[in-house]
């Protein structure tokens, strides 16, 4: 199957591209946790709203790092902490450079969490619509057998100025077009850092399916996810898609 065959498809499964053109971002309440921020030094994630931008890379945490701030991520060049008011109170420019400092081998502040964890949960929540932006490259690869059901692999290299974990990764998808898996090295973790990230349990909100059970395992040989321990457990509570009309 041609590539670009493929990415309508796949979007179309999850969707479709006039769904997601007409709107401007997502809402979502989610939990986060996993070893990643144990071994970080960062508090888990319960019950937070955060908004994921639909057609830049934009993402903000909000109630966080205290309630009544924000944790907002501008693509690679800026993470800041605004008062309720809107004031600047914390801000760092080009945050990914930050990660090559000794120092966050031990921990993360608040500003390393709100880069890293806002580029990755918009990834996880924009996915696949993502491929409709200009820049991407996609090779199809050999099918995976899972369970006696074939999956449709689709190898991603993405554009240098979308933050992600790393350039190349590759989507695994199932016999109704559904995202399974995905496969990366979260850079700013460290070139060691290959994982798996599983996706489960579709639901429907409001024409936008997605998946709302996210466990990230480890891989330390071949293609083959350890079945622990679990990096990053994300789970998604509710999505609502909004535009101008429903804001």
């Amino acid at each position: 199957m041609e590539p670009n065959n493929a990415v309508k498809k796949i979007i179309d499964a999850h969707g479709g591209e006039d769904f997601w053109n007409g709107i401007e971002a997502l809402e979502a309440e989610i939990s986060t946790s996993g070893l990643l921020f144990t071994f970080k030094r960062r508090p888990i994630l319960k019950h937070v709203m955060v908004t994921a931008y639909a057609h830049e890379p934009r993402f903000v945490f909000h109630d966080f790092p205290s309630s009544g701030m924000s944790g907002e991520l501008v693509g690679n060049n800026e993470v800041r902490v605004l008062s309720g008011d809107g004031d600047i109170v914390q801000k760092r420019e080009n945050p990914r450079s930050a990660f090559k400092g000794l120092s966050r081998l031990l921990s993360w502040d608040d500003l390393d969490f709100i880069y890293f964890g806002g580029y990755a949960t918009w990834n996880y929540l924009t996915a696949p619509f993502i491929f409709l932006r200009p820049g991407f490259h996609f090779e199809v690869l050999d099918p995976v057998t899972v369970s006696s059901s074939s999956w449709f692999r689709l190898k991603v290299t993405m554009p240098d100025d979308l933050p992600t974990h790393c350039r190349s990764q590759i989507f695994y998808f199932d016999e109704n077009w559904h995202l399974q898996r995905l496969d990366y090295v979260a850079e700013v973790v460290g070139g060691w850092a290959r994982a798996a990230h599983l996706c489960e349990n579709y639901q429907d909100f409001g024409g936008l399916k997605a998946p709302t059970r996210k466990r990230v395992r480890p891989i330390l040989f071949g293609d083959y996810p350890m079945p622990g321990p679990i990096l990053v457990a994300l789970d998604v509570h509710h999505i609502l898609p909004v535009n101008s009309a429903t804001r």
